[in-house]
């Protein structure tokens, strides 16, 4: 399955209220969303016709999320679907996990692209490859070692493997604290230490398995309830529908 199908399976099953994704490039995973968006590229180049009620941002994703009321767009500052594909580079793509948390809910669905490099050039922070991931592979990594509070599992899809958090917290003060010395410990030269693992994809979910999964339109049926949604809640219903036994959580 390719990484955009998943994706897609994601916005049909879960029916988000609000999508936000960084890094738009050709606009083609924005025709995906029916939705109401926000969508931010410094330098974003959209040649495919998009079908959403689109916000449109040619800015960095720092610079965003440094505004005031970032998601002023949105009915209510909550992104139900996340698509993070920004810079390539694992500091950058960390904060941008943890800036998107911020206006997340438990029943929120974070999704990364570009994570599980195929050879140690892929995962060059210098880009010398047609194809490239960067070194954004370490941010699962640092989020199963130092968020075990979150579901967060790699998914072997094409070309370039995809990952996705489940279960995210808003509060959560696990990572701010932990940036400089995560950021000291991820940023070295080239060539990058890429372990077997990722590679050769061990321990990564059959896409078509996880969409197969009743979980998620029990999701969407969760979060649309009028009480809020609790972490508990959303544990409990992945449990129940074998969705954590899938992904090994």
């Amino acid at each position: 399955m390719l990484r955009h199908e998943l994706l897609g399976h994601l916005h049909r099953l879960l029916e988000p209220r609000s999508y936000l994704e960084i890094g738009v490039s050709d606009g083609r995973s924005l025709t995906l969303s029916r939705t109401q968006t926000v969508a931010i590229d410094p330098a974003f180049k959209v040649t495919s016709e998009v079908q959403c009620d689109l916000h449109l941002v040619r800015a960095t994703s720092d610079e965003f999320f440094a505004r005031t009321n970032p998601l002023a767009h949105f009915r209510r500052p909550v992104v139900d679907l996340a698509f993070i594909d920004g810079m390539h580079l694992s500091e950058y793509t960390l904060r941008d996990f943890m800036n998107v948390e911020r206006y997340t809910t438990p029943a929120s669905v974070i999704v990364f692209d570009d994570m599980l490099p195929r050879t140690v050039d892929e995962a060059a922070r210098d880009r010398i490859t047609k194809m490239w991931t960067g070194d954004v592979y370490k941010v699962m990594q640092a989020l199963q070692k130092h968020r075990p509070d979150l579901l967060a599992f790699n998914v072997d899809t094409q070309p370039t493997g995809t990952s996705v958090v489940l279960v995210p917290d808003a509060t959560a003060p696990g990572l701010t604290e932990k940036y400089d010395d995560l950021v000291e410990e991820m940023v070295v030269d080239d060539p990058q230490d890429v372990p077997t693992e990722v590679l050769e994809r061990k321990h990564a979910v059959d896409p078509e398995k996880l969409v197969a999964s009743p979980a998620w339109e029990r999701l969407a049926q969760l979060r649309n309830r009028l009480r809020p949604t609790n972490a508990s809640q959303v544990r409990s219903l992945f449990r129940a529908t074998g969705l954590t036994e899938l992904v090994g959580g």
